[in-house]
């Protein structure tokens, strides 16, 4: 059996319909809805579409997710047919947070939708971190100091622009840059603003279009301790990048 077939028979069960009731909503015979329900033939789109409305879950659920795994009421869904796991949590009761590795950053891009492969991430749990939903994401470059290689940012799911916070910060999956962690600057219809804490990085516009997900920072990780020479480093390396900015403003006032 497949697994739109399988859902189909396990909601079916879960609203206590029989297949006769199922197929007059459906405006089908009983006969050919037991054949979806058997897995012996796939309906037609037209008939999947009226399979979803009826028990109420995305297509994209329907066809690819075992549904039987997580409770309804717990998946978000989104409005393209995506979805993001429901929380789960540990034997403590404290939420599992999965963490994208560092060599799979980019990876993630193909992986986000599919629930096997977030699965298959490694996780952890921070007891103070209970209502929501969080992942951990790689930083990479200097762009957002203090962190820098070897830091996650555990990000908190944003389900909506409407709950974004300017000069709070973010992890954006997008599909031109991937994974970027960015601090809000501007909500403008269609469009954000967003720069780096390094003000030698232009501050730049995401279209809300190329947006798959955003993250809400909710704390990080160092995976490396501090050196004593950190500090000093730092402090040159910023006089640079004012002595680049400061040349560049220049360039850009004699053009």
């Amino acid at each position: 059996m497949s697994i739109l077939s399988e859902n189909m028979r396990y909601l079916r069960a879960q609203l206590g319909d029989s297949q006769q009731k199922t197929a007059d909503a459906l405006l089908i015979t009983r006969g050919r809805y037991a054949k979806y329900e058997d897995g012996a033939t796939e309906p037609p789109i037209e008939i999947l579409l009226r399979i979803s409305r009826y028990f109420h879950v995305s297509i994209d659920l329907l066809v690819s997710v075992d549904i039987r795994k997580y409770p309804l009421d717990t998946i978000v869904q989104l409005p393209d047919n995506r979805i993001v796991l429901p929380v789960t949590v540990d034997r403590a009761g404290d939420n599992r947070i999965e963490i994208i590795p560092h060599k799979a950053r980019m990876g993630y891009l193909s992986g986000y939708s599919d629930p096997e492969y977030i699965e298959s991430l490694q996780h952890i749990s921070l007891p103070f971190l209970r209502n929501g939903k969080y992942r951990a994401f790689p930083m990479e470059g200097d762009s957002m100091p203090p962190y820098h290689d070897g830091t996650f940012i555990i990000g908190k799911y944003t389900e909506s622009l409407a709950d974004l916070k300017v000069n709070q910060t973010y992890i954006f999956i997008t599909r031109n840059e991937g994974i970027v962690y960015k601090r809000l600057l501007n909500i403008s219809p269609g469009s954000l603003t967003v720069a780096s804490d390094n003000t030698f990085y232009e501050p730049y516009v995401i279209k809300a279009s190329d947006i798959l997900e955003i993250w809400g920072f909710a704390c990080s990780i160092s995976t490396r301790a501090a050196e004593a020479e950190d500090a000093h480093s730092k402090t040159v390396k910023e006089m640079l990048f004012e002595i680049k900015k400061e040349i560049r403003d220049l360039g850009n006032r004699n053009a």
